[in-house]
This record gives structure tokens, sequence and C-alpha cells, in this order.
């Protein structure tokens, strides 16, 4: 029988493990909140928009890549091992940092810019693709009995915490510096501390133990055995993606496009757009392991129906309520709104992921429902939401976006918890 980690030691495996997550997000948000200054600078244009659309579809196309990481990557963990998979991840994920961080201008090098962009932008979408499934698993299974939700919780907490730190950044920029600096050289500011601090996440990952779940296991599938049980669980996967939409498009919405929604659409500050995301940050932060707690209790499927309901019949009167007047009282109201939503959705949704994925590729499994989620729905969202905007006329259009999204999460609640109410069995008993 193994013996339960001790509680010290518990708190430092997910500092550990979800450290890849911090650095992950922290350059996620970034590229999203000073996505006009990157557009100045790697995708010049006549139209402003244009080069906020070119900006944003590169944003996008780190997302495409998602699906095709989760796969590659994926399977190497769950045939290699979890810890080994993790630091594979985390030095395509470095790589792609520092290309962000280091290419010089459109005016420097002309068209060789927005490439090497691009280039790092798909090998962070690349790595991504399977970082939130890996560390999901890790958590997974470490966790103690009864106490999965709570536990998976952290993988989104912790990219909570990269928020907030990378707006505080941000603001400190926007207080220190002139606009015409940040335009100019400021915005890489944030880019290379996140440069400075891939080290010290090598080191913590490095301590990393493997699970006692993969070490116990006996059969290590193959590539072949591997994508042949995930073809053969298709219908798992398209519900997986329609369960993760929900969270996705939530949490892409209000906190990369938000800075950009705040000052492009609504017209406020950038100061104010950064203090929004801070607290959303924040709020995001203590409502994900109360969603996970609480579905530890009443179960996934109560929480998860409930705030998919909740998000569908509210979502558009807060939109029309936040457009009608825009200032800073309302804006964060409204977020504050939406954090709750991903919050316990969020909480609640990564550990139902977990347990109806086959065991053997559950680490892939998760990964690539994940990954097709966030390139369809999270990824597009910013993209989407600006065009909404542009083609309609109406700055609550993107309401419509978020809408669509609930109605996904609440349908693939439906199709898999039917589907386990007709005996099918979760992936700890499936294999």
């Amino acid at each position: 029988m193994t013996q339960q980690p001790s509680r010290a030691g518990t708190f430092g495996a997910i500092l550990r493990v979800t450290s890849g997550n911090f650095l992950e997000q922290f350059d996620f948000f970034l590229f999203g909140f000073y996505a006009t200054y990157i557009a100045k600078t790697f995708f010049p244009a006549e139209s402003e928009f244009a080069a906020l659309m070119l900006t944003f579809a590169v944003f996008g196309s780190g997302f495409l890549m998602r699906p095709i990481g989760a796969v590659v990557l994926g399977a190497y963990i769950d045939r290699i091992g979890r810890r080994k998979g993790l630091m594979v991840t985390l030095a395509i994920m470095g790589c792609g940092t520092l290309l962000i961080a280091l290419v010089p201008g459109y005016q420097t090098i002309g068209l060789l810019a927005p490439v090497l962009v691009l280039v790092g932008r798909l090998l962070q979408g690349f790595s991504a693709g399977v970082e939130l499934g890996g560390v999901s698993v890790y958590l997974s299974e470490i966790a103690t009995p009864g106490n999965k939700g709570f536990y998976t919780s952290w993988q989104s907490a912790s990219q909570q915490v990269a928020i907030v730190v990378a707006a505080l950044i941000g603001y400190g920029l926007n207080v220190t510096l002139g606009h015409d600096e940040i335009s100019e050289w400021g915005w890489r500011i944030p880019f290379f501390i996140g440069c400075m601090i891939i080290p010290l996440i090598f080191v913590l990952r490095r301590s990393l133990q493997e699970t006692e779940a993969f070490l116990q296991r006996k059969h290590r599938p193959d590539t072949r055995e591997i994508f042949t049980t995930i073809a053969k669980n298709w219908r798992i996967i398209t519900a997986g993606t329609l369960l993760v939409a929900m969270t996705t498009t939530t949490f892409y919405f209000i906190t990369v496009y938000t800075p950009t929604y705040g000052r492009t659409v609504l017209n406020l500050s950038a100061r104010d757009s950064l203090v929004v995301t801070m607290l959303v940050g924040i709020s995001n932060f203590i409502w994900l392991p109360i969603g996970g707690a609480i579905s530890d209790r009443i179960g996934r499927r109560p929480v998860l129906m409930g705030i998919t309901l909740l998000a569908l019949v509210t979502t558009w009167p807060v939109m029309n309520w936040l457009t009608a007047a825009p200032d800073f009282t309302r804006m964060t109201l409204v977020l504050l709104w939406f954090s709750f939503f991903f919050g316990m959705y969020n909480g609640a949704m990564v550990a139902a992921l977990t347990e109806v994925m086959p065991v053997y590729v559950r680490t892939v499994g998760f990964s690539l429902a994940f990954s097709l989620a966030t390139a369809i729905f999270g990824g597009l969202t910013p993209a989407i939401s600006t065009a909404l905007v542009q083609l309609t006329g109406d700055k609550s259009s993107p309401g419509w976006w978020l809408m669509c999204a609930a109605l996904c999460g609440l349908a693939a609640t439906a199709m898999l918890f039917v589907r386990l109410s007709r005996g099918y069995q979760t992936a700890e008993n499936k294999l």
C-alpha cells in the first residue's frame, strides 16, 4: 500500500507542477494585453483594425497548434511518464517565449519579424497543447480520496496568479512610462521578465516525483495503441471538447480580450482595464478551488448544469447593461460576474474531464479535448469578438459568443452524464 504524502509534500508538488502553467498564462495574457502595441511593431497596416486582426490571428494560430501538441506530447507523457513529459513541454514553451521577446520589429528586419513572432506563437501553442492536460492529470493522480476536484482546480488557479502578476507589471509600466515609450520598447519588458523566470521553473520541475498511479501501471501503451484507443473513444473526445468550450471562451474573454475591449470598444483607460483584469484574476483564484471542492461534495453535474444555465440566462442582459453606460464600475461588476461562472464551472470541469478519459490515454485524451476547445472557442475569442463588434456595430455582441459557448457546455454535460448514468465507467474503472 502506498503511503500518502505529507501535507507539506503535497503543497510542494502542486507548486512545482503548476509553475509551468504560470509561465504559459503569463505570456498568453501579455500577448493579448499588448496586442495593439504588437500590431504596430510587427504588423504594419494602413488600418488599425487590420493590424489588430492580424495580431489576433497570430495569437489564434498558437491555439491551432494545440491539438497537434496534445496528440504528440500527450502520447509521450502517457507512454514515458508525467515528469519527463512536463520537462519537455517546458523546454519548448521557453523557446517560444524567448523568440517573441527578442525578435526585432518590422522596421528593422521587415517581413521576417512577423514570421518569427508566428514561429514563437506556434512553439508556445504546441507545448501548451499538453501543458494543461499533463498538469491536470498529475494533480488528479496525487489527489487524496474525495478531493480530486479541489486538487485539480489548482491547475487553473496557478494561471490566475500569472494574470495578476502580469497585470501588476503592466500597471507599473503605465505609471512610469509614457504611451510612446511603451509603444516603442516598454511593452517588451514583461516578456523579458518571463524569460528570466524560465530557469527557476526548470529547477522546480526537475524536483518533481513521478506519480504512484503511473509507476504502478504494468502496461505502457505504444504510440499506435494510444492512437487506436483515442479513435475508439472519439465520442468522449467530442463531448469533452464541448464541455471545455464554456470555460475556455469565458476565460479568454475576461482576461486576454478584456483589456483590448475596454480600451478600443468601451473607451476606458489602459489603467482601468488593468485594474479590472487584476480583480478578475483574484476572483478567479478564489472561485476555482471553491468550485472544485463543492463538486467533490455534491457531484460534478449539479455544478456544471447550474452554472451553464445561469450563464445562458444572464449574459445578454449584463452585457447590454455594461455597454449602455460603460464605466469602470460596470465593467468590474460584469467581469466579476463572468469570473464567478468561470471559477465555479472550471473547478468542477477539470476533474470531470480527467474522470471520463480512459486511463491509459488520460493525458492525450484530456489534452486533445481541451486543445480542440481552446483552438475553436477560446483562442479565437478575441478575433471573433472584435469582428462581431466591427460587423454589427453592437458593443454588446460578444455576449452572443459567450452564450454559444455556454450552450455547448450545457449540451456536453448532458451527453457525458447520460452516458455515465447508463453504466459507462469512468477512467478509474474502465481499463
